[in-house]
């Protein structure tokens, strides 16, 4: 039989170049010429940028072999399909955390217990091994949770409703051997949270109202436990004092090392982008962070559109927010107290505070040469000076001497010259802060936030600007110091200023995850910071959790009281198959089956959305 006349491969390129990515996969089958020019990787560049609308000045994933397969990790490599839903808890689950090791992750709920979850079972499901109650101790719920870096102690963070209901918190150590608690401290106010500064010593917080608007924390360093060898030695320390004015709180404690900031696992630098603005004249004078808008989550609001202005008031505890990090006495408080007498008191308090604070040293934060090799350790946490919403991350270094309980229980000795400490760098997010999450080489903060209108003047810091309904997505390099990126309009949040709560993010070696107030969770992947998959509950996601040890497994915490486990179409396709003997994957046929056998709902820019309806049966077999 004659062949008839071969179409030039040029000729099959335009052809291709006008098809979508499956259409072009599906005729690559047809024959092997047609094969060879659906594997050309100026095609599938093609593909990948007008797919995930992508800008062209941002460059090809580092790390990425070709861009077909750079497509193939956008599309089969992100956990986006819902493999088991845990419904062992009966109320709001508010956060999840995973061991370092990945086999193991706790969470935490409003009916008050923290549990630990299993996740090397055979079958591969995931199951819980077990459960503690906090209410023997007066706890109202669990809050935080987070594992030690040897994964042999679980800090456990709630808030404990004691004498006269106020509402302060405390932290629990917990054995992970035994299960036996070893320790408890007291922790105001309970968004501190508390985190690990290292195995075996934790931060805690304390207020002290010196005012009506003013007050000073402190921050503590606390050892998980005493031993018999230590009996001598403080189990406490005071690492920082810290004065507070115009009704803000320190909140949210977190500890980055800086160890690796010379070598991070995924550098985002856009240099591309840089030259691009050159070129066209629009490189500014002063370093901007670089914006993309990613939409509205299926919206139908106009992008511009901003939420209206409410009256401060008191927290309708949703989460629930008894005193809202001691909000509730400074209104009480302020219910007797004229605007004269308010704006008197935060003028004083800033000028005692210019007189008796410590004056920072500058060499604590400069930055280190490329290879110098310093070992830098960072407490970042959420602070203000304007108004009583958090809106600025304050950072503080923490020296190689406060790294241990060791020494005077008050510190380094202080004139009287010195009541307060300074904040070392302070970065203005000009929004209410609502989620912080690092990387996991902690080079990068990234910060969710509610933005205020653009120009907006505080006169009155116990009424905040109207907060926007859309969350920002900030990238602040913990090596420059300075915000580098800003993710515009990605995920949705309704609740007013005062009745805000803390939505969990987490961060992988390629992706990061939010929750929303929309019933979904997001995932982005951090190079191109596009928004990949939108991950359905029936109620708010509070909180989200990679693995780890596998990034295409994601965990995600609901008020409709489930724990939803995520896994990639890759690695469900590979659960299906588990006696088959290991051969190189074809990964084209079940790419054309997963369209093929189903039909998901529209997702973010038209990518598929996972759901509840999501299942791996949707992936197809592998050849």
């Amino acid at each position: 039989m004659e062949r008839g006349p071969v179409l030039p491969d040029s000729l099959v390129l335009e052809i291709f170049l006008r098809l979508p990515h499956d259409a072009v996969l599906r005729a690559g089958l047809t024959c092997r010429q047609w094969l060879a020019v659906s594997r050309d990787e100026f095609l599938w560049r093609e593909l990948f940028y007008s797919y995930y609308r992508i800008p062209r000045s941002v460059p090809r994933h580092p790390a990425a072999a070709s861009w077909y397969r750079e497509f193939r990790r956008l599309f089969d490599c992100i956990p986006c399909v819902e493999v088991q839903t845990l419904r062992e808890h009966t109320d709001q689950v508010l956060h999840l955390a995973f061991s370092h090791k990945g086999h193991r992750f706790s969470s935490c709920s409003k009916d008050c217990t923290v549990k630990l979850w299993d996740t090397e079972r055979l079958d591969g499901n995931i199951a819980m091994v077990h459960s503690s109650s906090m209410r023997q101790f007066n706890w109202g719920y669990t809050q935080f949770s987070q594992f030690n870096a040897d994964d042999t102690l679980l800090l456990v963070s709630g808030v404990y409703m004691g004498p006269h209901h106020s509402s302060s918190g405390e932290i629990a150590v917990i054995s992970l051997d035994n299960y036996t608690l070893l320790s408890r401290v007291r922790n105001k106010p309970y968004d501190v949270f508390g985190c690990w500064l290292n195995e075996t010593h934790l931060i805690s917080g304390n207020l002290h109202w010196i005012g009506n608007m003013t007050s000073c924390s402190v921050l503590w360093l606390n050892k998980a436990f005493q031993d018999v060898e230590s009996e001598n030695v403080n189990v406490v320390k005071r690492l920082f004092k810290i004065q507070n004015v115009n009704a803000s709180t320190i909140r949210t404690v977190m500890v980055a090392h800086c160890r690796r900031h010379d070598n991070p696992d995924l550098l985002l630098d856009y240099e591309a982008q840089s030259q691009a603005r050159r070129q066209k004249g629009q490189q500014q004078q002063q370093h901007r962070p670089l914006l993309f808008d990613l939409g509205t989550s299926g919206s139908e609001e106009d992008e511009d559109e901003e939420t209206g202005g409410e009256e401060a008031r008191l927290p309708a505890h949703r989460f629930p927010q008894p005193s809202m990090s001691g909000l509730g006495h400074v209104l009480q408080g302020c219910k007797n107290v004229g605007h004269t007498e308010m704006a008197i008191e935060s003028h004083v308090a800033k000028v005692m505070g210019r007189a008796h604070t410590k004056a920072p040293d500058a060499a604590l934060m400069e930055p280190s040469e490329p290879g110098e090799g310093e070992d830098k350790t960072y407490l970042l946490f959420t602070t203000g000076s304007l108004t009583y919403s958090p809106h600025q991350i304050g950072i503080k270094r923490i020296k190689p001497d406060q790294m241990t309980t060791c020494g005077p229980v008050l510190g380094e000795e202080r004139s009287s010259d010195e009541f307060f400490d300074s904040l070392d760098h302070v970065i203005d997010i000009h929004g209410h802060i609502i989620g912080m999450g690092l990387s996991p080489d902690h080079r990068y903060l990234y910060v969710n936030s509610r933005a205020w209108p653009a120009g907006c003047v505080i006169s009155d810091p116990m009424s905040p600007p109207p907060i926007a309904e859309e969350i920002d997505l900030h990238v602040i390099d913990l090596k420059s110091l300075r915000e580098e990126r800003r993710s515009l309009r990605a995920h949705r949040a309704f609740t007013p200023n005062d009745e805000c709560f803390f939505i969990f993010l987490d961060v992988s070696r390629d992706f990061v995850a939010s929750g929303a107030e929309d019933k979904h969770g997001y995932i982005w992947d951090r190079h191109y910071n596009i928004c990949l998959a939108r991950l359905a509950h029936d109620d708010v996601v509070n909180s989200v959790a990679f693995s780890p040890a596998d990034q295409e497994l994601l965990l995600s915490a609901s008020d409709d009281s489930t724990i939803k486990v995520w896994r990639s179409p890759r690695m469900v396709r590979l659960a299906q198959a588990p006696g088959r003997p290991p051969r190189p994957r074809s990964f084209l046929p079940s790419w054309l089956n997963r369209g093929k056998n189903s039909a998901p709902s529209s997702g973010v820019n038209g990518k598929p959305q996972a759901g509840a309806g999501n299942t791996g049966t949707e992936q197809g077999e592998e050849v």
